[in-house]
């Protein structure tokens, strides 16, 4: 096990009717507040009614910026930038699941800084100040109510890039299972893609003696897994909600972290994937993640067949290995299909005349992952494998 230092701020409010605690928790942060969401669907169920009201019952002017879309933009980021400052925003509220709380923190950062807040996903600045952000999550999905991470895609280029940083953790996310009632199952299981793939970047480590935090993986990969099939089969069900929700957060909270290194390769790629085409980032990563596998597995046979026991209770043969590694891989590719997932690009009509395209921008600042470093030609013999 390495080093580590382990901390997280976000206070969390777990719970059915939780969002009506969201005026006073952001009063704690200021009387003018930025109200940010995405297409409108928290007003259509009556989400937006009830956040509105207990954010005028705590004395709070509302300013709104709605319209972030799947693969949050540069340009609205830049827009809530402009509002923010002209506004003299205090604290901004996110409603809506990662896109919405990534769009958030893109602008919670770009506020004030005096350069391209596109700089802080270069690498040319780093994050020192922010305002502060709250979140009400409405899709089990991306862990960005607890993470320090935003993710955003540059319509110039099509690049999709991240910043990271402890003090863009949102200041407190609630999270009511019951909101995530009325979403379409491709999202559901879109989401369920995206936490289980932040969990299996953190799995698979070249670190060695990580027992406890391989067992805490492997414990939450179960539970969504067997909560997913339970939400398709029950949208209403609330202790099926209730656990993948969770799980999301813990997936992406760095617990699962500590003491390991991470790859990262397979999101890095699926960006490239997302950024261009604009695909769900769940359905890319059900695509791109089982190539990978496929690709890397025999850097640690071992770590794959552990991986087949005990997540996917394969029966292991002890003479082979290998056998039992690449049967936990398509045992994932065929849980990925029964929930609806696609497991090509093929499935997404995904042409194959920008494949190097990807593997060229996924490669420009250097090789890409941990467990194995990937560079152009990797990446793209991944990409075709995923085809």
């Amino acid at each position: 096990m390495d080093n580590f230092t382990f901390r997280n701020t976000t206070k969390i409010i777990f719970g059915k009717d939780t969002e009506s605690q969201v005026g006073s928790e952001t009063a704690r942060y200021g009387n003018k507040i930025l109200l940010h969401y995405g297409s409108g669907s928290i007003k259509k169920y009556e989400l937006y009614d009830r956040i509105l009201k207990s954010l005028k019952d705590a004395g709070l002017e509302i300013i709104e910026l709605g319209g972030v879309q799947p693969n949050p933009r540069l340009g609205l980021v830049k827009e809530g930038i402009d509002l923010c400052r002209r506004e003299k925003i205090d604290f901004i509220l996110a409603v809506g699941g990662g896109s919405a709380i990534d769009s958030a923190k893109a602008i919670a950062v770009g506020v004030p800084y005096n350069g391209d807040v596109w700089d802080f996903f270069t690498g040319k600045a780093s994050v020192e100040k922010v305002i502060p952000v709250g979140v009400i999550l409405t899709i089990a999905a991306a862990g960005s109510e607890s993470s320090g991470n935003s993710v955003i895609t540059n319509e110039e280029g099509l690049y999709k890039r991240a910043v990271g940083s402890d003090i863009l953790r949102p200041r407190f996310a609630i999270l009511n299972p019951e909101i995530t009632y009325t979403l379409p199952p491709n999202q559901t299981t879109c989401g369920v893609s995206d936490i289980m793939a932040h969990i299996m970047e953190r799995y698979f480590t070249t670190v060695k003696e990580v027992d406890l935090t391989d067992r805490l993986c492997e414990a939450t990969l179960k539970t969504v897994i067997n909560n997913a099939l339970i939400v398709l089969e029950e949208p209403k069900n609330y202790a099926a909600r209730a656990e993948i929700m969770w799980a999301g957060t813990i997936a992406h909270n760095d617990l699962l972290s500590t003491g390991r290194i991470g790859d990262w390769a397979s999101h890095q790629i699926e960006h490239e994937l997302s950024g261009i085409y604009d695909v769900p980032h769940g359905a890319g990563l059900s695509t791109i993640f089982p190539a990978w596998m496929k690709y890397v597995y025999k850097k640690d046979p071992e770590k794959f067949a552990q991986f087949a026991v005990r997540v996917w209770n394969v029966e292991p043969d002890f003479r082979d290995v290998e056998k039992t590694a690449l049967e936990g891989i398509k045992r994932l590719k065929d849980f990925y299909k029964e929930i609806g997932l696609p497991v090509t690009l093929k499935e997404m009509n995904i042409p194959y005349d920008r494949l190097e395209e990807m593997a060229e921008k996924c490669t420009e600042e250097g090789p890409r992952g941990n467990f194995v470093k990937l560079n152009k030609n990797d990446v793209l013999e991944i990409l075709m494998m995923a085809r």
